[in-house]
């Protein structure tokens, strides 16, 4: 298993980890589907009543897609399939709020899970980026996300910066990507014990404001995601020369 679930009865809260340490907790298929049946799993469970989502190890929380990951396409340009469009907890009409804990790395695909958590704690060596234009591709759907939780200019440069800047836990802290910057290794226990809080309320009322917070933004992204597949169709290279451009990164980048 890419992906690790532990509940705890006593306190009603489940902790989701992705599990995939040795490849930087990238999504593979195999990863995106158990997310999809985990969020569909919890939907059932009246015992969980608050999730924290995190990933494994030290290094990353999730650096988006395995590149190794083959994506089939359908032979049409109406019918383009985005991998991980499906990946977040609402996206799977799960109510029940989700904490993030990051460490380490959280760039790319990462915003899909982000960008459908309700709030975000992180340790102080989280960073934040989005590589995309770097490899000649359009950040369409992470672009969208991050645009309704971050200050536009922000979100700006971090989508058009690529891989040579990264944002800094505390600078995510101080424009509001992040809510709680705690001590180093404390995220998770920190987006624990806040879920703990959460999940001793009336559940009822818990997810009926979840899915008002959420009402608030929806309209507007699922306007910004109808754009998407015709903007990727438009700007992404090719995936050869996609890859010429990854082969090639350079190492360097600027943290601020």
């Amino acid at each position: 298993m890419s992906l690790t679930v532990t509940s705890d009865k006593n306190t009603g809260v489940a902790v989701v980890a992705l599990d995939r340490p040795e490849r930087l907790n990238a999504i593979d298929l195999e990863l995106r589907d158990q997310l999809v049946g985990c969020w569909r799993e919890l939907r059932f469970d009246d015992a969980v009543r608050a999730v924290v989502l995190t990933g494994a190890g030290e290094r990353a929380f999730c650096t988006g897609l395995d590149r190794e990951a083959v994506v089939p396409q359908p032979n049409s340009p109406y019918m383009t399939d985005d991998p991980l469009l499906r990946v977040g907890p609402k996206a799977n009409d799960l109510w029940k709020p989700v904490v993030a804990a990051v460490r380490g790395m959280a760039c790319g695909g990462a915003f899909y899970l982000l960008g459908e958590a309700d709030f975000i704690v992180a340790d102080p060596t989280a960073t934040f980026f989005d590589p995309h234009t770097t490899y000649g591709m359009v950040s369409a759907y992470e672009s969208a996300l991050m645009a309704l939780r971050m200050p536009y200019g922000e979100v700006a440069r971090m989508m058009l910066m690529g891989s040579a800047e990264r944002l800094s836990a505390r600078r995510a802290h101080d424009i509001g990507l992040v809510s709680e910057l705690t001590e180093p290794g404390e995220a998770l226990a920190a987006a624990v014990d806040r879920a703990t809080v959460i999940a001793g309320y009336p559940a009822e009322g818990v997810q009926g404001t979840v899915r008002a917070l959420w009402a608030a933004r929806e309209a507007a992204l699922a306007h910004a995601f109808a754009q998407a597949p015709h903007l990727i169709a438009l700007g992404n290279l090719p995936g050869e020369r996609q890859a010429e451009l990854f082969a090639a990164r350079r190492p360097g980048f600027r943290t601020r």
